[in-house]
């Protein structure tokens, strides 16, 4: 297997009606790695997925994706949007949701064969639906059509998986057993797995880094250096600790006007100080809104 990069970043910028959503990404991705695509409501997560896919045309630089220019690998690639209420709620069994994973417009028309029946089996198991496999999507809860959802982007045994906000609407229970696929997907099956959240805490326990998008400009952190307060204060655009707890580091954000006078000072930052830190240039004042796409996520 090739050490090269999954995903490779040169001075990549997108625009929208003339109206910068991010620029400047410079940042590259490895292989068998788990990493979440974190920002606020606006900042362009999902737009980098458009990218990534070839579906969103850069404005300049460049982006590779397996080895090319993206959109010409996508056959390589399991994508789960974020949004498939209307398949969700149809009629559809959950074995031909995930068979329309190999088959795609072709289901209907000409009979799947025996491989491909049998490769919707095993990766039905592998998520923990091979008893609901008759069921209908619709009478799923929202966790197992999540996992009915990565199924069907894993029948074609691609070799990195892009998530957009999988964890979203679903309850705590849910979002742990989301995880803990992912986790057997990238460690059992060596995936190479992306992830777009708005909290990191729950995926931690997996990731080994994080593209966080800051001031409209995309910023990469491994697992070294991705709990920094003052990056996370600065993103959240509220003060920001990191603690340790038994389970594993986590962060908060807490309102200072009701701390209590006794609570442990960790390592913290207001956030003007974190946003003169980690400006897009050491020293440059941070870009105005006006550089962000406000409307796309």
């Amino acid at each position: 297997m090739t050490d090269a990069p999954v995903l490779e970043f040169v001075d990549a910028s997108v625009k929208r009606s003339n109206r910068v959503i991010w620029s400047k990404g410079n940042f590259s991705i490895p292989r068998g790695s788990v990493t979440a695509i974190v920002g606020t409501n606006g900042t362009g997560k999902t737009t980098m997925l458009s990218a990534e896919l070839g579906i969103l045309p850069l404005s300049s630089g460049s982006l590779s994706v397996l080895g090319a220019p993206a959109g010409r690998n996508n056959a390589r690639i399991g994508y789960v949007p974020q949004n498939y209420t209307e398949v969700s709620e149809s009629n559809i069994t959950v074995f031909d949701f995930v068979l329309l994973g190999i088959t795609g417009s072709r289901w209907g028309f000409l009979p799947a064969s025996a491989t491909e029946r049998q490769a919707t089996r095993d990766i039905l198991d592998f998520v923990g639906l091979s008893e609901q496999s008759r069921l209908r999507i619709r009478e799923l809860s929202g966790g197992q059509r999540q996992r009915a959802a990565i199924a069907q982007a894993l029948v074609n045994k691609p070799e990195l998986l892009i998530l957009d906000e999988p964890l979203a609407n679903l309850d705590i229970t849910s979002q742990h057993s989301i995880v803990s696929l992912l986790s057997a997907l990238n460690k059992d099956m060596g995936m190479t797995i992306q992830v777009v959240a708005h909290d990191l805490n729950v995926l931690l326990p997996i990731l080994t880094g994080a593209v966080y998008l800051l001031d409209g400009h995309p910023h990469y952190s491994s697992m070294d250096n991705m709990l920094d307060s003052q990056l996370l204060t600065h993103l959240y655009g509220t003060t920001v600790e990191v603690i340790t707890t038994p389970q594993g580091d986590m962060f908060v954000t807490h309102n200072s006007a009701m701390e209590p006078a006794t609570r442990t000072v960790h390592d913290e930052h207001p956030t003007s100080d974190a946003a003169q830190w980690h400006s897009a240039h050491s020293g440059d004042a941070p870009d105005t809104p006006s550089d962000c796409d406000t409307k796309e996520d």
